[in-house]
């Protein structure tokens, strides 16, 4: 169904292709998964099979990619509307129409088909991916989750021979990944679609392939084989493997059932052992100069928190978006917010940064009531990293991205450059923004955020796009930014990141509050968020890989 023949692609002004001898083929209803670190040219690769690379990328496309016979150098993408079907990385850019139900009803008026078949077929996608209680809502009210499935929702209804996906789960919770993932299954078996899948969340996605399609690195040539093959090889691999890899167990399990069934001398191995209780709350760090004090009733002084939100409520048009929400947040301090798509955990994030005002209660962040306090003096206070990181960057090149952080935040010049490259070593100084994978510009928009390294740093969904090494240098930083004292509290689908990360774990649903405690207690004690390590060695309370390695040295 899909064929490439020795593809190569150069974008003006590089000095060497992104991607270089691509040649393998994904059959008729198969799902074949696209993986590789982060900044290999896995979306080229996609975007050559819809056309849009060279036609709307520009660049020099060498060799042949041919979708159902047709060769996409000589059909522009509308020419392919109807047999290709593409959601990339950024839903945002994927809307047409205002609302839920328009947008899944555009593709299928473009092509043509008659009204009584568009309107069975919007039904039956509302039901697919849980939108009917959102069929009316205009898109721009909806939680990035739940864009992430109207988008995906729109290219399914005009029932495509061919599904390319960029990272489709990275913005869903883990229940709505497994359900966008269940209805690419019951297209893949029932149906007879062709799906071609990039995704970093391997843990969600690798045991629903047919095939993987392994980038090794940049410019080197992919290779095609099985998910146990190829992960056995992969410079990026699910915990499952990770863990499989350590204990040495042979074949690699590729899902937590199969793992389980092989984990009881690794189970008898950990016994009487303890993890390293990374999830404990710290202990209260030496406070920075910029942290206010206050005295305890008992006399010593102790740092003030960063945060402080009390019977907290914000309505956003016609939503109740938090209701009774109480959250204090102290120096040094790392919290997940976690809870299913619109949740309010992006809303939270908001109003600790002072863009929603609240309707009811008070949020303050250190002596700011932070929807009353300007900019300019809320960024040494605290920083938001947002979902769409192209909110927070406007220069031409990576080299003034980082310039202009360091003026704004009066640090010295190479603060910020320095961070970039101790995130992600590989991006170039004259490198345009718009040129680099999500995931790349998340890391540079994060790394322009902490330049000023305010008390109190706000994540919403920090590790979408990143792969598995990217996201250990992300812990890493954090990890050094919460020794020193900083708060961190990030919104968050990522249960791995929050098993490796988190103190606490703050639990959303509808608005509220439902959970606030350590993050061991909090994600094992649910199934959606429990870590693929909980899950393997349950009854035994390890949580990630690293606690696990650590207790075998």
């Amino acid at each position: 169904m899909i064929r490439f023949e020795n593809v190569s692609v150069t974008y003006d002004g590089a000095p060497e292709p992104v991607v270089r001898d691509v040649d393998f083929e994904v059959p008729e209803g198969e799902l074949v998964l696209l993986v590789g670190p982060s900044g290999v040219g896995k979306s080229t690769v996609l975007g050559a099979v819809s056309g849009l690379v060279p036609h709307f990328t520009g660049g020099t496309l060498h060799g042949r990619v041919t979708v159902a016979g047709r060769d996409t150098r000589t059909h522009k993408p509308r020419e392919l509307a109807d047999v290709v079907g593409t959601v990339g990385q950024d839903p945002l850019s994927h809307f047409v129409t205002d609302t839920v139900e328009d947008e899944l009803a555009y593709g299928m008026e473009s092509l043509g088909l008659p009204p009584a078949v568009m309107r069975r077929r919007v039904e039956e996608t509302l039901d697919l991916l849980g939108l009917a209680g959102l069929r009316d809502r205009p898109i721009s009210t909806l939680s990035g989750g739940q864009q992430q499935r109207v988008a995906i929702g729109s290219v399914l209804t005009p029932h495509p021979r061919v599904l390319v996906l960029d990272e489709p789960t990275s913005a869903l919770d883990p229940a709505a990944a497994e359900e966008v993932l269940a209805v690419l299954q019951r297209l893949v078996h029932d149906l007879g679609t062709t799906v071609l899948m990039a995704e970093h969340r391997l843990e969600r996605v690798v045991q629903y392939a047919d095939q993987v399609a392994l980038l090794p690195g940049p410019g080197e040539r992919p290779l095609l084989g099985t998910p146990p093959e190829m992960m056995a090889v992969s410079p990026v691999c699910p915990p499952v493997v990770d863990l499989g890899r350590l204990a040495g167990w042979s074949p690699l399990p590729l899902t937590v059932r199969d793992a389980r069934r092989g984990a009881g001398d690794l189970r008898a191995r950990l016994a009487g052992r303890q993890p390293r209780r990374d999830d404990a709350a710290p202990p209260p760090p030496a406070p920075s100069r910029r942290l206010f004090r206050r005295t305890r009733p008992d006399g010593p002084a102790a740092p003030a928190p960063v945060a402080e939100i009390r019977s907290l409520a914000v309505r956003r048009d016609r939503v109740q978006a938090l209701r009774h929400v109480d959250l204090t947040v102290t120096p040094g301090e790392t919290i997940a917010l976690m809870g299913r798509n619109g949740a309010g955990k992006s809303t939270l994030l908001s109003a600790l940064v002072g863009l929603v005002a609240p309707s009811a209660g008070s949020v303050r962040t250190g002596d700011a009531v932070p929807h009353r306090t300007r900019p300019r003096d809320l960024v040494r206070r605290v920083g938001l990293v947002p979902q769409e990181p192209r909110d927070l960057l406007y220069a031409d090149t990576v080299a003034a991205e980082c310039a202009a952080a360091d003026r704004d935040a009066e640090a010295p010049p190479g603060t910020c450059r320095a961070l970039l490259t101790e995130l992600l070593p590989s991006v170039a100084d004259d490198t345009h923004p718009r040129d680099l994978s999500e995931g790349q510009r998340l890391t540079l928009a994060l790394a322009v955020v902490l330049t000023a390294r305010p008390p109190l740093l706000l994540l919403d969904e920090p590790t979408r796009g990143l792969d598995y090494a990217a996201k250990a240098r992300l812990v890493a930083i954090l990890r050094e930014l919460a020794a020193g004292g900083h708060a961190i509290v990030m919104a968050t689908h990522d249960v791995e990141l929050a098993a490796e990360l988190a103190h606490r774990v703050v639990l959303l649903a509808e608005g509220e509050v439902i959970a606030d405690g350590p993050a061991a207690e909090v994600v094992v004690a649910s199934p959606s968020f429990a870590p693929q390590v909980a899950k393997i060695l349950a009854p035994q309370h390890w949580l990630t890989v690293s606690q696990v390695r650590e207790a075998l040295r």
